[in-house]
């Protein structure tokens, strides 16, 4: 690995976090905290960019660190059309469809190439996206639904699930993600379950649609008919659904608190129904993995835990006992987000993997028969 001179944004609902790489050592990390009353006074999410531009330039000259000599400023890609997973150039295509969110998503991800581009054109570098969440390699007959017309779509975090098995295959079976067959998870404040087959991820969970495990903040999959009649004794509309999809779902329906840790504390502390909402949220995502697992026709090379959650002994400890029988459970708490950007970003400078374009065009195009 060269030791080429990296900076990964990756901008998030109130920071943007930021790291400087030489290689793949870290030289610089912080966590540029932003005030959620400033940032609701932008009417578009892309006109909050000169605001955390400014803001990551003034802490950077705080810390007198100089971007002076950076090859390439990688972003957290978002806003794009499905495409196939791998690193991409960022070019006035790319980031004038994550400036307008084309793909309908409004995160802040999609700052992330904006950010990377303007840092570029300044400092007279390159800019990229690696493995952004719009990464949508699912074989055709997982898309196929019980209604003509509809399709399946997957949001997963496709940059740490990807990264997380590209270490793995490297680090402890010395053998090449493209060679290996895997079940990759991502357990934090979102949860997704995902197939991986010889280098592509050919099946997983629209986790912003509603599917896949209940998590802190999601609802997770539950049935039609069911969601229906809740819709109506309520009286809510499809916006208040939508919140359930991502915000107000899971434990914060029923504890009122996203706070994994304060559930298994109130867990310990006698609370039968906290205890049930912890155990019931593992038993769904084995439950996702032993599906995945049949995607793989079993032949699994590993179980790959990820996120800030697998920080939490007895939730690895839980899923490791139901699903060993499969293929070997391993843990990697965290994420590995920040040093994924500027590995993607390395493979190309070395010649390991090549880059990109992006087309604007949406990875799969439908059914020949539709």
């Amino acid at each position: 690995m060269g030791n080429h001179k990296i900076f990964a944004i990756n901008p998030g609902s109130t920071s943007t976090k930021i790291a400087l790489f030489e290689g793949d050592q870290c030289l610089y990390s912080q966590n540029v905290a932003h005030d959620a009353k400033e940032l609701a006074e932008y009417e578009n999410l892309s006109d909050q960019l000169p605001y955390r531009r400014d803001m990551i330039l003034s802490l950077l000259k705080e810390a007198d660190i100089s971007l002076e000599g950076v090859e390439v400023f990688v972003g957290r890609g978002g806003g794009l059309l499905a495409m196939e997973g791998g690193t991409y150039d960022v070019t006035d295509l790319l980031v004038e469809h994550a400036r307008t969110c084309a793909n309908g998503v409004i995160h802040p991800a999609a700052l992330g190439s904006q950010l990377a581009a303007e840092f570029a054109q300044k400092y007279g570098a390159r800019a990229m996206v690696v493995n952004p969440p719009d990464v949508d390699e699912m074989q055709d007959v997982a898309r196929v639904t019980g209604i003509r017309g509809v399709n399946r779509i997957i949001h997963l975090h496709a940059l740490n699930l990807k990264e997380t098995a590209i270490r793995h295959s490297k680090a402890v079976l010395n053998r090449k993600y493209e060679d290996c067959n895997y079940v990759v998870c991502h357990i934090g404040g979102g949860i997704s379950v995902s197939a991986h087959r010889k280098g592509k991820m050919v099946d997983g969970y629209d986790i912003v649609g509603g599917e896949g495990p209940m998590t802190p903040t999601r609802c997770g999959s539950i049935s039609v008919a069911d969601l229906l009649a809740y819709m109506k004794k309520n009286n809510l509309e499809i916006s208040d659904v939508k919140k359930l999809c991502t915000r107000t779902g899971g434990f914060v329906s029923h504890l009122e608190t996203s706070d994994a840790i304060e559930v298994t504390r109130r867990a310990k502390e006698g609370d039968k129904e906290a205890e049930m909402l912890w155990n019931a949220m593992i038993y769904q995502i084995e439950k996702c993995i032993g599906s995945m697992a049949a995607v793989l026709h079993g032949q699994v090379d590993g179980i790959l835990l990820g996120g800030g959650m697998v920080h939490n002994q007895d939730l690895v400890d839980q899923i490791t006992e139901s699903c060993s029988f499969i293929a070997p459970v391993t843990a990697y708490p965290g994420e590995f987000e920040m040093e994924a950007m500027a590995a993607g970003a390395i493979r190309v400078l070395d010649g390991e993997e090549e880059l990109k374009t992006y087309t604007g065009e949406v990875a799969w195009k439908g059914f020949a028969w539709s």
